[in-house]
């Protein structure tokens, strides 16, 4: 790092400083003008010792100031990213097997463990005059390179995502990435790729030509049906390199066969959408396990099979959403509830509530009713049904405030204010997965009204206000339990911000589907007032995510109660047996399990009350995951999109060793010199005072020895 001072003036004229100067001499001449018993060699030298003084003290009034410069030099950063997710290894060529011990060519590609080897190497080759810094990635992004090759998904988004905002505003020169291009989680990593200003070098893995392979590519059914209803599921068959095979498709409930058929394969190419009617004859989570069988010399069984889960109900929950006008709120909201099949939604004005009976409905919920409305919905608010409010800018404050207790606003007027989502740490009614919650804080803002809040019951806030960057203790959503009947209120309208947020950033609406659908199931959970509730977050659970289920105990009076023990045996197909016991939250019960192994789990939780024994049971499974499995052919148009539209080159693993060249060739890859600049003023310089003070003193000094003083 340089360092460089200068004098400058500011607002002040420079030419103050020979005004200074000119004063200092004249100050000396007239202190030294007459003769004294002094030599003139002393003389001269006390006239030049004064005359700095008395300048450096006018300069000090004068306030100029210091400039210094620095010059920080900072090295290009060359970022390598190297995939390590299971395909890296699981479709390999015959030729990967020849290997040059030193990395030279070989004919044919290298494997992927030489592939790191040599991108290792390339800090040695790039030098000091480079800063390499290394990651691998699957579904997360982690420091260093890796031979594990373990990964069961593959987010190169989310790496690119990470790897900018890690890097923000730093010197990129060069990206490397490894990969077969090859990713089954989050959006196509083009698009993120875009906001690199580097050059981007990807070394492409794996074999463009598929390789003999049936696979199931897709599965697209409902998650629920109604008993004794027909349901159908679309199948994708896939068949590469395998023309003139049949597809021998089977189909299984609970181990007993339901449907069976054959197809021929026409192409080395073959998809086929494969429609199958089920029908649903027995009521619970029904299992289905859906085969394809194997072929000689077929190089993957992993994808060949597939299960599904279909729960199957008698009745559904049904939903009454009520509003006075459009809103596009209004169809995020069906659509997240509708999501579940479980549930029903029936969308009607305020005005048309004459032709419609409350009664036959689990769950209400009042979109920004006026005080119009507020004669017409005293029946549901009276007859005890479940019921969630959503605060807008067409709501009236002093019915709302008068209709339930869960928070109460206070504003002279109603007027909006733009509120972020800040998920709380204390709620426990139900629980949002991590990666829910993280999507929630950063989206865009709801309109909320205006005013001071009042506290609602103690950990019954799922959401809180952050107005800018300030975190409040304002609810943005709220639950509360008013003699058994169930209440939820949301204070800020534009729902449609989150859903269009996420699709742009995710490509889905998971996040807001979980959100709403766990609210409307909380909130009818207890529309069949069961005195015992035992459920899961989900019934099917990803090989890695914990198992949560959450419990509810109620006394006589429907009144929510926590202080018995509440104990829960999950025993696998295999007969092992895992027993739990809950923990208590607020004023339910909840379980956090863990990560299970793969396989399908029957579950009994007990709990006693007084005199009386409580047991419920059912079912969740842990689905293993394929997602690696599922493409054979590396994706290598995908990698030569993403180094060209950056100015970079896609490489073969067997020219790697020219990697080094390429960057060091690169003219755009170069040190940036970064200048710093800070003014100071003199007068806060403490060394000058000190040079003043050696200076008189040694004035005084010389003329005290000379007999002057």
């Amino acid at each position: 790092m340089l360092f460089l001072f200068s004098i400058t003036w500011g607002t002040v004229s420079g030419w103050w400083a020979p005004a200074c100067l000119v004063l200092g001499l004249l100050y000396a001449w007239g202190f030294y003008r007459q003769p004294v018993n002094l030599s003139n060699k002393f003389r001269y030298g006390l006239f030049v010792v004064r005359a700095i003084v008395v300048t450096v003290i006018a300069l000090l009034l004068v306030s100029p100031l210091v400039k210094s410069v620095s010059y920080n030099p900072q090295k290009p950063l060359v970022l390598v990213l190297q995939d390590n997710s299971q395909s890296i290894k699981m479709f390999r060529t015959a030729s990967e097997a020849k290997v040059s011990p030193t990395g030279g060519d070989l004919e044919g590609a290298q494997t992927a463990n030489a592939v790191i080897d040599q991108l290792a190497a390339l800090k040695q080759q790039l030098g000091d005059t480079y800063d390499v810094q290394e990651f691998n990635f699957d579904k997360y992004l982690n420091s260093g390179l890796s031979k594990n090759f373990n990964g069961k998904q593959t987010n190169l988004s989310n790496a690119l995502h990470q790897l900018n905002d890690r890097f923000v505003n730093q010197n990129i020169g060069a990206l490397v990435i490894a990969t077969d291009g090859l990713y089954n989680q989050g959006s196509d990593p083009q698009y993120e790729a875009k906001n690199f200003k580097n050059s981007i070098y990807t070394i492409a893995l794996g074999d463009t030509v598929a390789k003999r392979d049936l696979l199931i590519g897709n599965i697209n059914y409902n998650k629920t049906a109604f008993l004794g209803n027909d349901f159908e599921v679309e199948i994708l068959a896939e068949a590469y390199q395998s023309k003139g095979e049949n597809i021998r498709l089977n189909i299984t409930e609970d181990g007993k066969q339901v449907n069976s058929q054959s197809i021929p394969v026409t192409s080395n190419s073959f998809q086929k959408q494969v429609t199958v009617k089920l029908n649903a004859d027995k009521k619970g989570l029904r299992k289905f396990n859906i085969s394809i069988t194997s072929v000689k010399n077929e190089i993957s069984t992993q994808n060949n099979s597939e299960t599904i889960y279909v729960d199957v109900l008698d009745a559904k929950q049904k939903v009454l959403l009520l509003y006075e006008a459009p809103h596009p709120d209004i169809s995020v909201i069906r659509q997240a509830i509708e999501n579940n099949r479980n549930y029903e939604v029936k969308v009607s004005l305020v005005a048309d509530l004459s032709t419609i009976k409350p009664a036959d409905y689990n769950l209400v919920i009042f979109y920004q009713l006026s005080a119009a409305s507020n004669g017409a919905i005293q029946n549901i608010i009276k007859s005890k049904v479940p019921l969630w409010y959503v605060v807008g800018a067409q709501t009236d404050l002093n019915n709302f405030n008068s209709n339930q207790k869960v928070v109460r606003i206070s504003s002279g007027r109603l007027e909006m204010q733009e509120a972020f989502a800040q998920p709380t740490t204390d709620f426990t009614a139900f629980t949002l997965s991590d990666s829910s919650r993280k999507k929630i804080s950063s989206f865009p803002q709801l309109l909320a009204p205006y005013g001071s809040y009042g506290s609602p019951p103690a950990g019954g806030v799922l959401l809180k206000q952050r107005i800018g960057n300030v975190e409040t203790t304002f609810p943005l959503l709220s639950f509360g339990d008013e003699a058994g009947q169930r209440v939820a209120v949301l204070n800020g309208e534009g729902l449609w911000r989150w859903q269009l947020a996420e699709y742009q950033a995710y490509g889905n609406h998971h996040a807001v589907e979980e959100l709403l659908s766990q609210c409307v199931q909380y909130l009818t959970a207890n529309a069949n007032r069961q005195r015992f509730i035992v459920y899961t977050a989900k019934h099917v659970f990803d090989e890695g995510e914990n198992v949560l289920i959450n419990a509810e105990l109620y006394n006589d009076a429907l009144e929510l109660v926590n202080t018995p023990d509440v104990r829960i045996e999950l025993k696998s197909e295999a007969g092992k047996n895992y027993s739990f016991l809950f923990s208590r939250n607020d004023k339910s019960y909840q379980l956090d399990a863990g990560t299970l192994p793969v396989g399908e789990y029957n579950y009994t939780a007990t709990t006693k009350n007084g005199a009386k024994q409580f047991t419920a049971t059912g079912q969740l499974t842990v689905k293993p995951l394929n997602l690696e499995s599922r493409q054979s052919a590396a994706n290598h148009q995908l990698l030569n999109t993403i180094a060209k539209q950056s100015g970079g080159q896609m490489l073969q693993p067997s020219q790697i060793n020219q990697l080094a060249t390429l960057i060091r060739k690169n003219g755009n890859i170069k040190t940036v010199v970064y200048e710093d600049k800070h003014y100071n003023d003199v007068i806060d310089l403490k060394w000058v005072f000190v040079v003043i003070l050696i200076l008189l003193s040694l004035e005084w000094f010389l003329r005290k020895r000379e007999g002057e003083v």
